[in-house]
C-alpha cells in the first residue's frame, strides 16, 4: 500500500514534469523548492512516459492510505493529467471526451435563439442610432478606463474589496496582492499566487476597454476570487490538514474549473446587487467615470452570451468548422469586434488552452446553480466561503444540487 506522502509526492512531481513539457501547465506552485529544483534538473520527459507515469499513479490511488476526499480529488486530477499527456503523445481523443475527462462536465452547443433574445434585451438597454454592434462599441468607448489610470483604479477597487472581504472571510493577516500593468498580452488579467498568502495580479493595459473590468476583474482575480481561495486553502488544507496536493494548481483539471467558476461569482457573493453604483462612486475619486448601474445591467446580459465562446470550441474541434467561420460566429453572437473574435480563436487553437473556455462557462453555471440551491437560512457569502476553503469537484456540486430542497433562494439575496 502506498502512503499518502508517497502518492502526493508523485502527483506533485508529475505536475511539475508536465509543466516542463507543456509550458504553462502549472498555474500555481508553492511547494518544496528542492523538489522543483530536482525536476528542473531532469531531462524533459516525453509525453508517452508521462502518460505511463500518470496511469501507474491512477492504479495506485485506490489502495493508497488516503482520506476518501483526498483520494477522490487526486483521482480526478490525475485522470485529467493522464488525458493531457496522452494527447501530447499524439493519441487521438475526441474533443468532447477530452473536456469530459479534464473537467468532469458534459458540454453541448448553446441556443442561437436565446442569444438573439439577449441581443434584443441589450438593444433595449442601449437605445440610439446605429447597429447593435455600433451601440455596444459606443458604450465601451464611454466607459473605457485609460491605460494610465488602470493600475491605480484597480488598486483602489481591490483595496476596498479587501476591507470588505477580511471580516467576512477570515483572511490571514499577512495576505497581500501586488498589481502590475503590462502591455501586448492576449488576456485581460492573470493571478499568480506565490504562496505565503501573496499574489501578483497582472493586468493587460488594454483591459480597461472591457465593460467588466471593474470591479469584476478585482473580484475574480483577488477578493474574493483566486487570491482568497489560494490563501484560505493554504491556511486550511495545506498548513492545518497537511494536504500538500494543494500546493500545486494544474490547468485543464477539475480543480481549475472549480476555481474559475468560483471566481466568476465573486462580485455577487461579496458585493451583491448594486456593485455597479458602488464602483462608480469609488472610481470617481480616481478621476475615472464609469456608468456603473448601466454596466451592471449590461454585464448581466453579456454573461448570458458567454456560452457562445464554448460553442466556438465545439464548432472548431468537434464539428470541424473552419476558423474564419468560427470568428464570424463569435463576432455575431458575442458582439465582439472582429479582431477580438480572432484573438479568441487563436486561443482556441492553442493545444493548452483549446478547452479552457469550459472552465468559465460550465464552471460559472455549476457554481451559480449550487449557490442558488442553498437552504434559505444560509447566507450567500457563507455558502460561497465553503468553495474557498474546502476542496470540491464538479460531480460533488452536481450531486448537492440534486439533493437540495426544491425551494432555492435567489442569487441576489
Amino acid at each position: 500500500m502506498s502512503t499518502a506522502e508517497e502518492v502526493v509526492a508523485d502527483y506533485l512531481t508529475l505536475g511539475l514534469r508536465m509543466d516542463r513539457l507543456i509550458d504553462g501547465y502549472v498555474d500555481c506552485w508553492f511547494g518544496d523548492p528542492a523538489l522543483a529544483a530536482r525536476v528542473a534538473a531532469e531531462p524533459v520527459h516525453d509525453p508517452a512516459t508521462l502518460a505511463r507515469q500518470a496511469g501507474e499513479l491512477l492504479d495506485r490511488l485506490p489502495g493508497a492510505d488516503l482520506h476518501t476526499d483526498r483520494r477522490r480529488f487526486l483521482t480526478a486530477q490525475v485522470r485529467a493529467v493522464h488525458c493531457a499527456a496522452r494527447r501530447a503523445a499524439g493519441e487521438p481523443i475526441g474533443f468532447l471526451d477530452e473536456v469530459r475527462t479534464y473537467f468532469d462536465v458534459e458540454i453541448g452547443l448553446g441556443d442561437p435563439e436565446r442569444y438573439a433574445a439577449v441581443h434584443e434585451a441589450i438593444g433595449a438597454l442601449l437605445p440610439g442610432s446605429g447597429t447593435l454592434m455600433e451601440r455596444v462599441e459606443k458604450f465601451y468607448a464611454r466607459n473605457v478606463v485609460p491605460p494610465d489610470r488602470l493600475g491605480p483604479a484597480v488598486r483602489a477597487v481591490t483595496d476596498a474589496l479587501r476591507e470588505r472581504a477580511r471580516p467576512l472571510l477570515g483572511l490571514p493577516t499577512a495576505e497581500r496582492v501586488e498589481i502590475e500593468v503590462v502591455r501586448d498580452r492576449p488576456w485581460n488579467a492573470f493571478n499568480r499566487y506565490h504562496g505565503g498568502f501573496r499574489s501578483t495580479v497582472t493586468l493587460n493595459e488594454t483591459a480597461g476597454r472591457t465593460i467588466a473590468v471593474l470591479p469584476l476583474m478585482s473580484t475574480h482575480e483577488a477578493y474574493p476570487g483566486h487570491h482568497v481561495e489560494h490563501c484560505l486553502k493554504e491556511a486550511g488544507l495545506v498548513q492545518q490538514r497537511g494536504w500538500d496536493e494543494h500546493r500545486i494548481a494544474l490547468v485543464n483539471t477539475p480543480q481549475c474549473l472549480m476555481a474559475e467558476g468560483t471566481a466568476e461569482h465573486g462580485a455577487p457573493a461579496l458585493l451583491g446587487p448594486g456593485w455597479g453604483r458602488w464602483t462608480s462612486e469609488l472610481l470617481a475619486d480616481q478621476g475615472v467615470t464609469v456608468e456603473g448601474e448601466l454596466v451592471e445591467q449590461l454585464v448581466a446580459l453579456v454573461n448570458q452570451l458567454m456560452p457562445a465562446r464554448q460553442d466556438a470550441a465545439i464548432l472548431l474541434h468537434d464539428r470541424g468548422m473552419p476558423a474564419d467561420d468560427v470568428v464570424a460566429y463569435l463576432h455575431q453572437w458575442l458582439l465582439l469586434p472582429w479582431d477580438r473574435a480572432e484573438q479568441i480563436v487563436t486561443f482556441l487553437v492553442d493545444p493548452l488552452w483549446r478547452a479552457y473556455s469550459t472552465t468559465y462557462v460550465e464552471g460559472a453555471r455549476l457554481v451559480g446553480s449550487w449557490l442558488a440551491a442553498r437552504p434559505t437560512e444560509v447566507p450567500l457569502i457563507k455558502r460561497y466561503r465553503t468553495l474557498l476553503t474546502e476542496q470540491a469537484l464538479p460531480g460533488q456540486l452536481h450531486d448537492d444540487i440534486i439533493a437540495e430542497p426544491a425551494d432555492p433562494v435567489p442569487m441576489a439575496s
